[in-house]
């Protein structure tokens, strides 16, 4: 039985690279492994998603052998654009950095290690119901929904950096992420002043992401400067600084992504700014329209960690079209 899918869009060729990465590197597990690493699509824990380091469900690096670990991040290069896997390497490694940072600040807490990330596989890839794959981690939190040829939710995406900044050493000026918040100082600084008034909001940033890891969130609805308040020139940068988010999957998601948010237009979205004007500042911003959320925040360790997400509120972990599905094909 079949159902139109309006969040996804059917790309055949993409979801069978996908469902044969993510067969692969099942098939090179043992059992015992394969245990850890598959879920019941139907299960709560595929709504389960956290970005501090923690022990989590699923299969991490360490447990795998070279070939395994290769397998695994197949997976995901074949969803990710090229810019988005090459970050999410370099997230990674930053586990390297940030463990002697801490070590000579006499901050020694958790073992900063770059194999402690998870990789879960929830159903069967390439059956006739849906399926996902999640790799998560120490600022990772990463879940793409597949169903048939259409690839129907790749949210909630996060990305984090501690350091933002690496601050020494052999990779030090390294900013995984400067790009997102480069465009944001571009964006904020287009400003006039009635348009500042507008798009600033708090004068202190918030500690974290305000939706958190919440499974479904909730913010309040026209909060900043509207884009139809802003000039060409200043909807551009907006339109830059969206891209970004969105580019972080393959072309042939984000593409249309983008083409559906240019057809129906962005005036209806609001740029809001929480915090400090310049990068030395703990400073926040978030881009918000309808169900379309981006939120970066540079609050922790004196502006040197960032924390940033892109989610599609009401389809987030594909719950719209599954529920349209329910909807449409199993109420009496």
């Amino acid at each position: 039985m079949t159902t139109e899918i309006k969040h996804g869009h059917a790309h055949a060729g993409a979801a069978s690279e996908i469902v044969e990465a993510a067969n692969k590197f099942l098939a090179s597990l043992s059992e015992d492994q394969k245990a850890k690493a598959t879920i019941e699509y139907t299960k709560g824990e595929r709504l389960f998603w956290y970005y501090p380091p923690l022990n989590r469900s699923g299969l991490p690096l360490r447990d795998m052998d070279d070939s395994q670990r290769a397998l695994a991040m197949e997976v995901i290069k074949s969803t990710m654009s090229e810019e988005g896997f090459n970050r999410s390497e370099l997230i990674m490694e930053l586990e390297t950095i940030l463990g002697p940072l801490e070590a000579d600040e006499g901050h020694v807490g958790w073992n900063r290690d770059p194999s402690l990330y998870y990789w879960t596989i929830f159903g069967e890839p390439g059956g006739d119901q849906p399926w996902a794959w999640r790799v998560e981690g120490h600022h990772i939190s990463v879940q793409f929904s597949i169903w048939g040829d259409n690839i129907i939710a790749t949210t909630p995406f996060f990305f984090g950096a501690n350091p933002a900044r690496v601050p020494k050493g052999p990779k030090e000026g390294q900013r995984v992420l400067h790009v997102r918040e480069d465009i944001g100082f571009d964006l904020l600084n287009s400003l006039d002043a009635d348009q500042r008034a507008k798009a600033i909001v708090h004068e202190k940033a918030p500690w974290d992401i305000y939706t958190y890891n919440a499974s479904r969130p909730s913010l309040p609805e026209g909060e900043g400067l509207p884009a139809s308040a802003m000039t060409g020139t200043q909807r551009e940068i907006m339109m830059s600084l969206i891209t970004e988010y969105v580019s972080q999957v393959r072309d042939e998601f984000s593409e249309q992504k983008m083409a559906d948010i240019q057809e129906k237009g962005i005036d209806d979205f609001f740029f809001s700014w929480h915090g400090g004007t310049t990068k030395a500042d703990k400073h926040y911003y978030r881009i918000h329209g309808g169900s379309f959320v981006i939120e970066f925040d540079n609050f922790q360790n004196d502006a040197n960690h960032i924390h940033s997400v892109i989610r599609d509120v009401n389809n987030d972990f594909a719950q719209d079209v599954i529920r349209e599905h329910r909807i449409m094909y199993h109420i009496d």
